[in-house]
């Protein structure tokens, strides 16, 4: 779940990170007001959940009030990847001496949190690393040992940075690494981080991405923030598709049937099994198909929910055919699960038989299941068939 910039710079001030003045608009006349209240040039930024906001001409700069305004005006139609702005930040220029780029996120293979640190920031991080390898620094480090100033120090002090800048940088890239835990987040991003012309270092832009599982504990803040239930604040806004499969989710407590994403192919997906629907997801697209969706079920979702996820996914324009597959369960019962699919089929107007490339869910009453999916016609597989093999088999359906 991804934070706008502005909602990143409050939970950066709630922890005493330096930043520079900003405001929040909605209006050239806002936006005017905004530059009269902070004084002197300002920056004015799209507001949007994606990269790439000064390569679109969604970042200004500003000299006088009504200069503010106009590129409030000019600003807030321009489409970012796909995206629409949601406000335009406004916030004091800040004359830069050097920048610099700090990082924290999730090293899945090491099980542990990973700072990310560079004296070249600014740019891509990638780019500097490919380019410029000794000018990044990258240092893992325990989310259970406590977590000591040391870890941030010797962090920058590996890409040469000494001095007053080592010792002004540490407490700023410490505190970064302490809200990256506290608050449960996959990325706590500082780009740039700047050295002004006065020796002050400042905060110019930050991201905050948090475990989507975590919103139940962090609720008082996502509501100070006012970051809305309904927003699932992906890399982008959800999709009307994607509320739908939420509401989905929510119609009883048993199971999991929604979590839905939007794609573009023609080839639905009702998929599950933890990190098996990411597999199958990945199988899919290996093949040659085109996902429509990613999704998760599981948990023994009643049969309403599993119709009602089905039916979702083939309101879908474009979509031909769904495929429905997990891996080895305990606990989902196939038999729920293929009456669901079918009743979806049928409310939809569709034949399962033509609908149904492949159904794959080895579980619990399984050979019940497997008798109600032969009566309709529809192809089945047992766990002998590999996720990878269903996955083309289902591919195979929709040339």
């Amino acid at each position: 779940m991804r934070f706008y910039e502005y909602e990143s710079k409050a939970l950066f001030r709630r922890h005493n990170l330096p930043l520079g003045e900003s405001r929040v608009v909605n209006s050239p006349d806002e936006a005017a007001e905004a530059f009269a209240e902070i004084g002197g040039p300002v920056v004015l930024k799209s507001q949007v959940l994606s990269g790439g906001r000064m390569k679109a001409g969604a970042v200004k700069f500003a000299e006088s009030a009504n200069e503010a305004a106009d590129h409030f005006s000019a600003i807030l139609p321009i489409v970012v990847k796909g995206e629409k702005a949601r406000s335009i930040l406004v916030e004091a220029k800040s004359e830069v001496a050097q920048e610099y780029f700090a990082a924290v996120t999730w090293d899945g293979r090491a099980k542990q949190p990973v700072l990310i640190f560079s004296d070249m920031g600014g740019i891509d991080i990638e780019e500097v690393a490919e380019t410029h390898p000794k000018h990044v620094s990258k240092t893992r480090f325990s989310s259970i040992l406590p977590l000591t100033p040391r870890i941030a120090k010797e962090a920058i002090g590996a890409t040469g940075v000494s001095g007053g800048a080592l010792n002004k940088l540490t407490p700023i890239v410490f505190e970064l690494m302490q809200i990256f835990l506290h608050y449960d987040l996959t990325l706590a991003e500082i780009n740039p981080l700047a050295r002004l012309e006065d020796g002050r270092f400042v905060v110019l832009d930050g991201h905050i991405d948090m475990e989507a599982e975590a919103r139940g504990y962090h609720a008082a803040l996502l509501e100070e923030l006012g970051i809305g239930e309904d927003e699932t604040r992906q890399a982008r806004p959800p999709t009307e598709f994607e509320i739908r499969g939420r509401k989905v989710n929510e119609t009883d407590h048993r199971g999991v049937a929604g979590n839905v994403v939007e794609f573009d192919g023609n080839l639905g997906l009702v998929i599950g099994a933890g990190g098996g629907s990411l597999t199958l997801f990945d199988a899919v697209r290996n093949h040659g198909g085109k996902p429509a969706n990613y999704c998760e079920i599981g948990g023994n979702p009643s049969v309403n929910k599993a119709k009602e996820l089905t039916k979702l996914i083939l309101s879908k324009p474009g979509v031909d055919k769904i495929a429905v597959m997990m891996n080895v369960v305990s606990n989902t019962r196939v038999d729920i699960v293929a009456r669901g699919v079918i009743k979806g089929c049928i409310e939809s107007g569709k034949d399962p038989a033509e609908t149904i490339a492949i159904f794959r869910i080895p579980g619990a009453w399984e050979e019940e299941g497997f008798k109600i999916l032969a009566k309709y016609g529809v192809d089945y597989c047992d766990r002998s068939v590999s996720m990878y093999d269903a996955a083309g088999r289902a591919v195979a359906k929709m040339s």
